[in-house]
């Protein structure tokens, strides 16, 4: 990457997205930054501490400003699709937090307006740049995972308390941190869902979005030439459970399995050659816990440390950091790819069509589920 072509950014929403500004400050190929958020004490408290001058509340100013090439969006749920559009049609870069919409009509408006602009898009999609990912995504491309039998992701979260938006939100409308691990390790997308909503909700946690499902599980059927099938379960509400986002992948040489508690390491089994099973009823099978290596090596020198530590408040910080390093360390690898697909005119990973199929399943699998698990078809997006 030429280390003279720089972009400047703007990120809008300062919630959870003010733990990006000191990564896009200290990024090489980033010139400028300029913080939006609506709440004006919110904009100055960040701008102060990092000491940015630019600074806006209303996303039409930077809609607006030809001092600024790519906006990242990490605004509430509703908006995104809103948002998204918005950003692509002023000529800016995109990137948005997840999920990309809450409506297949919206996924399809979004890539047709990212294919119209020409602009990056890029699903900021934390779960594919954990350092278990990557992990396993390397253990997949070397073959010891050998043929990928079966899949499973989980999210297990509790939103009390969360702005109202949250309240009562179809747990598998926010189900791409669960997903999309497991699609992409598959290398595939999802054809179909069958899934059944479980558990009882309070009723006003139903109005929102006439939703009584606190949890809801899914079986989805894979694009694949053998079958293959992936579990995924979301759980949003009235459910004693710690948060987790995790996958496992069920393999024939090897299988990973995310760790139960937080502070635990994930176990890898793997399967013994034939010869040394010889004899005994069922294949040996080893175990061990393991220690899967941060990857400060793919980030330029500058944002590598922002794997390992919360970066914006230390006293009261974003719930990701308390399992460590922004979501499993994946925020300096979400920004670095964004900035860099910019820089080198391609398509990021994941880009709008990738998004699109990650989200969908999500969407579909609600659908399901208010059908009584009924069969749904997933559609494609074209890319």
């Amino acid at each position: 990457m030429s280390a003279d072509r720089k972009i400047r950014v703007a990120l809008v929403g300062l919630g959870f997205g003010a733990e990006f500004v000191p990564i896009y400050l200290h990024h090489p190929n980033v010139k400028s930054l300029t913080i939006c958020d609506t709440d004006p004490k919110v904009v100055n408290a960040v701008g102060d501490r990092f000491m940015i001058a630019n600074r806006k509340t209303d996303l039409n100013d930077v809609l607006n400003s030809d001092e600024i090439d790519a906006v990242h969006l990490v605004t509430p749920i509703p908006l995104h699709a809103q948002h998204t559009i918005a950003v692509l049609k002023s000529g800016k870069h995109c990137a948005c937090t997840v999920p990309m919409a809450t409506s297949i009509e919206d996924l399809r408006a979004i890539v047709a307006a990212q294919r119209e602009s020409g602009k990056v898009y890029m699903g900021m999609e934390t779960a594919v740049y954990t350092r278990r990912f990557l992990y396993v995504r390397d253990m997949v491309e070397r073959g010891e995972i050998g043929k990928i039998q079966f899949l499973r992701g989980a999210h297990y979260q509790d939103m009390e308390g969360w702005p109202p938006y949250w309240m009562g939100l179809p747990p598998m409308h926010y189900a791409t941190h669960a997903v999309s691990p497991v699609l992409a390790l598959a290398k595939t997308r999802a054809r179909s869902v069958q899934c059944l909503g479980s558990g009882t909700m309070r009723p006003e946690l139903h109005k929102q979005y006439n939703n009584p499902f606190p949890i809801e599980t899914a079986i989805f059927e894979l694009e694949s030439t053998a079958s293959l099938a992936a579990e995924v379960t979301r759980s949003l509400f009235h459910t004693a459970r710690g948060y987790t986002e995790s996958f496992n992948v069920y393999g024939e040489k090897a299988t990973f399995e995310w760790e139960q508690i937080e502070e635990e390491e994930p176990v890898l089994f793997k399967k013994a050659a034939p010869a040394e099973a010889k004899g005994s009823r069922g294949s040996m099978i080893t175990v061990e816990r393991i220690k899967v290596p941060d990857r400060q090596d793919l980030l330029p020198k500058e944002i590598a440390r922002f794997t390992q530590r919360g970066v914006y408040d230390e006293s009261n910080p974003h719930l990701s950091f308390l399992q460590g390093g922004g979501h499993g360390g994946s925020h300096p690898h979400l920004v670095h790819e964004f900035v860099s697909s910019i820089i080198e005119d391609r398509q990021p990973w994941p880009n709008a069509v990738i998004t699109a199929s990650w989200t969908a399943p999500g969407i579909c699998a609600h659908a399901s589920a208010v059908k009584g698990g009924a069969r749904v078809e997933i559609p494609q997006f074209d890319g």
